[in-house]
């Protein structure tokens, strides 16, 4: 890994009897893309205020570009971007006035830097719409414009892309793609498990505690017990309950049209294709499936 831009050791923040973040450990490299994936609640956004300067630990400590994140916030802000999940855009404001006033507050008098930046984040021709007539997606991409009219070399993403369409999420990781490959680290939380594949590493959180982090290629190798395989069957109830009773299935579950199973390693289909056949299952196909970041946080969550 690259030279650490977020240190972070034993970092815990408590309200009263609840522990939000507990005793959290990792570092994000010069130019990562890292994704801290958890559900609502498991201490992504109390992790990043702390790293930001604007929630102070309960314990612990952590170094952001150089500085303490605690005792230096102002230099931590000043040179690192936010994007939080209800980023603040003043509504009678246009594009372009919205980035003119936020550059401001960085210090930004520079119109051809206000300029770059609605280019970077694919905003020509909007500078002069009113920001309540933007669509989520262009809201969120103005959002994103005012974390980095300051050229940051830090971002942090908090739920950058929830409540957008499939399009617009993909757009906007194109656009974080981009700015990675400029040398900006980034840091997104996201509770997308289909998101998270797109980072370089994956942290997940639950319960405020980092149960791991590392490649998502690696995490599926090591935290998966044992092999996915993807049964087409009819009834679909019928062969769940099946299927929860074979000796050697590790996990079950509905998946759409058809129902996913995690058995251990070596086992062969033919003993799933027996024990639903005798409870009068009809199955059309069972097939080896992916694993997925779905499947390392629920084997971890267990």
């Amino acid at each position: 890994m690259n030279e650490a831009v977020v240190r972070v050791e034993n970092l815990t923040r408590r309200f009263g009897e609840f522990v939000a973040v507990d005793h959290v450990n990792f570092e994000v490299g010069a130019g990562e893309i890292v994704g801290y994936l958890g559900p609502n609640g498991s201490g992504k956004t109390t992790t990043i205020r702390m790293l930001l300067g604007l929630l102070a630990p309960s314990d612990g400590r952590a170094t952001v570009l150089g500085f303490d994140a605690f005792r230096q916030s102002e230099e931590v802000r000043a040179r690192a971007g936010y994007m939080s999940q209800k980023f603040a855009l003043y509504d009678d404001l246009t594009v372009m006035e919205n980035l003119v006033f936020y550059g401001g507050v960085y210090g930004i008098r520079d119109k051809e830097r206000i300029k770059a930046t609605i280019e970077l984040v694919g905003l020509n021709g909007h500078e002069s719409t009113l920001t309540r007539s933007l669509s989520a997606g262009w809201r969120q991409r103005l959002a994103l414009g005012i974390a980095v009219v300051h050229q940051p070399k830090l971002l942090f993403l908090d739920e950058p892309t929830s409540g957008v369409d499939p399009t617009a999420r993909r757009a906007f990781w194109d656009l974080i793609y981009e700015m990675a490959e400029s040398g900006v680290t980034i840091l997104v939380t996201t509770h997308y498990m289909d998101e998270a594949e797109y980072c370089e590493r994956v942290g997940i959180m639950r319960d405020g505690k980092l149960l791991a982090m590392d490649t998502p290629s690696n995490l599926k190798a090591k935290v998966i017990p044992g092999d996915v395989w993807e049964v087409f069957a009819e009834p679909l109830q019928d062969g769940l309950a099946a299927l929860h009773d074979v000796s050697g299935v590790l996990r079950v579950g509905l998946a759409g049209d058809h129902i996913r199973t995690i058995t251990e390693r070596g086992m062969k289909s033919d003993a799933l294709q027996k024990a639903l056949k005798d409870k009068d299952v009809n199955v059309s196909n069972i097939a080896p499936g992916e694993p997925t970041l779905e499947d390392v946080f629920l084997s971890l969550a267990r």
